[in-house]
Parts: structure tokens; C-alpha cells; sequence
């Protein structure tokens, strides 16, 4: 329930991004608009002191609310607490295919797991400089990390598959005389990743190396 009034300027900035969010619900929740001008007995019985006010309620019951303008972002995060199943962004991200993981960044830019998931179906359709524009933002998060690693070793005409191990511990055993040697070696596992178990066994050894 959104509490708000003709007159207040904040309530017309967040009343199209509640009803934009509450809309991609696909009817999960509901809005119900209340002017508090219109209806005094609603302000008096929710004890608003401020608007905008928003209740979120079930079964008859406030089970959350905010007051003033706030962000589309945080708005989304008030609306999926109350939306049963996934919300819009996840839905999209389990579909997986490229038009779907693009809408669900054009509904939260910020997110790590769509960005990494349309990034890594670019790397793999060799779009690399689509893929890299998409992660670079993420480049700090690890599954980022990983694929944009990938990516580079790519260019680079390196596989991952084949006999990597051999790879592994040659320019392990060259990286006291190559500095160029460990740079590839820290490539090739940022492109394994951390589900990979030579991820920590040869950064382990690679420390005992050089410290």
C-alpha cells in the first residue's frame, strides 16, 4: 500500500518505480494506492507521519514498510521479499539464453550472476569483445574473473583442455628465471577457476617457490 498525496514531490518520484517493480511481480503482489488527502482515516489508522509511506501487508498484517523516496534498486529488494518464487531477474537468469540473461541486466545492471552467465555464452560464441565489455564491469568478482581469464587465454590461441597438467609444471619450474612464466601460470589458473583442484595446489606451490 502506497501512502502519497498530489502534492508531495517525492511521492511522484517513487510512485511509477513501485508500480514498474510491483508490475514484474506478473500479479505475486499487489498495489494499492491510498491518498492520504482523499482518505484521512487511512493515514490516522496506519499513523503516518510522513510520505511517502509504503505497508507491505499479508493477511491482514504489516509485514514491512519503509517511508520517504527511495531507490529502484531497494524498491526491488521491499517487492521480492514479499514475492513468493523467484523474482523477474532470477526467472530470466534460469532461462539462460542470451535475450533473457541482456533483460535481466537491463532490470538490475548490478548483477553478478547474469553479467558472468551472458558473458561467458559471448566468450563461448567467441564474441570477445562483446563478453569482455559485459564482464569487465565484474571484473573484481571471481566467476568474473575466471571467464575473463578464459577469454584472454583464447586470444591468446592457449586450450584449456589437453594435457594441462605438463603446462602446469613447466612454467611452475620456470617462474624463478621468467617472470613471464608465472603471469601465464596465474592465467592459466584463474581460467580453471576455484572449482578446480589445481586452483590451490599450484598457487600453494608457486608461493613456496618464490616466498
Amino acid at each position: 500500500m502506497d501512502l502519497w498525496a498530489e502534492w508531495c514531490v517525492p511521492c511522484r518520484t517513487l510512485g511509477p518505480i513501485l508500480e514498474k517493480v510491483v508490475d514484474e511481480t506478473g500479479g505475486t503482489v499487489e498495489l494499492a494506492k491510498v491518498d492520504v488527502d482523499a482518505n484521512p482515516q487511512i493515514s490516522q489508522a496506519f499513523q503516518v507521519q510522513s510520505i511517502p509511506a509504503v505497508f507491505a501487508l499479508r493477511d491482514g498484517k504489516i509485514v514491512d514498510s519503509f517511508v520517504g523516496a527511495q531507490p529502484e534498486t531497494a524498491v526491488r529488494e521491499f517487492v521480492e521479499r514479499l514475492a513468493p518464487g523467484a523474482s523477474v531477474v532470477d526467472q530470466l537468469i534460469d532461462a539462460g539464453d542470451e535475450a533473457s540473461l541482456r533483460e535481466a541486466l537491463a532490470h538490475d545492471a548490478t548483477n553478478e550472476q547474469a553479467a558472468v552467465a551472458l558473458g561467458d555464452l559471448l566468450r563461448q560464441s567467441d564474441r570477445w569483445d562483446e563478453a569482455e565489455a559485459v564482464l569487465t564491469p565484474f571484473a573484481h568478482v571471481l566467476a568474473a574473473k575466471t571467464v575473463l581469464a578464459r577469454l584472454h587465454l583464447q586470444r591468446s590461441g592457449v586450450p584449456l583442455d589437453g594435457d594441462l597438467d605438463l603446462t602446469l609444471e613447466h612454467l611452475l619450474e620456470q617462474t624463478s628465471s621468467d617472470p613471464s612464466a608465472k603471469k601465464s601460470l596465474l592465467e592459466i589458473l584463474d581460467a580453471l577457476g576455484p572449482d578446480d583442484p589445481r586452483y590451490v595446489s599450484y598457487r600453494r606451490r608457486l608461493a613456496s617457490r618464490l616466498y
